[in-house]
């Protein structure tokens, strides 16, 4: 039988919490910045990057190491101490540690302390790691789907505003807010923004970067 445990919101505590060994927690503050505090609206500066100006080659500068996803999900699943996140990933340690500073530094995630002798922090999503969600959830779906033989974890839904409807397995959609419709690729069209280029690629030469640069 599978057991079904309800994912608990960013920002849960587990029950037990209090009795988490943190010791290997990085208790250092990020140079120039201290520990909480992140970049305005939670905006990273701007790398320069090889080929197309995009934002998911741009959000894959913070996010596209595995560690750095996994370490997101323990946290939305309400794991937010070193030692859990480092168990529950399996990554090592200073992997570990130099993707979460990576992702407090992009505003992803801050840390809040939660022990002040000794220093210890706790990591929490920023609203910038709250809207990772949907992608989360897209990766377990497509992963439930094409990769694994049973889904090891299943999400269950309750909509807020109707407490009294039964919770069920979640089932998400990808609609547009203005319309209210649903999303199928074929009603989708691409508008370039950036200039010297169309879908196609580079219409100046030079517009693009060097590969590797």
């Amino acid at each position: 039988m599978t057991q079904h445990t309800d994912v608990q919101p960013a920002d849960a505590q587990p029950a037990d919490v209090q009795r988490t060994d943190a010791r290997h927690a990085d208790t250092r503050p990020i140079e120039g910045r201290p520990a909480g505090s992140r970049p305005a609206a939670g905006r990273s500066a701007a790398v320069p990057l090889p080929g197309r100006p995009c934002s998911i080659a741009a959000a894959l500068q913070i996010l596209g190491e595995k560690w750095a996803l996994l370490a997101v999900r323990e946290m939305f699943y309400g794991n937010h101490r070193f030692d859990r996140i480092v168990r529950n990933t399996g990554a090592p340690r200073d992997r570990l540690t130099a993707r979460l500073r990576a992702l407090e530094e992009a505003g992803v995630v801050e840390r809040r302390a939660y022990s002040e002798r000794p220093p210890r922090y706790e990591y929490h999503l920023t609203e910038a790691g709250r809207d990772l969600a949907p992608l989360t959830q897209a990766l377990l779906a497509w992963g439930d789907r094409w990769v694994t033989a049973e889904p090891p974890v299943v999400l269950r839904h309750r909509p807020a505003d109707h407490p009294d409807h039964p919770d069920h397995p979640l089932d998400a959609a990808w609609t547009c807010r203005t319309c209210g419709a649903e999303v199928r690729g074929p009603d989708v069209r691409l508008e370039i923004h950036s200039p010297g280029w169309v879908r196609q690629g580079p219409t100046v030469p030079g517009s693009e970067a060097a590969p590797g640069r």
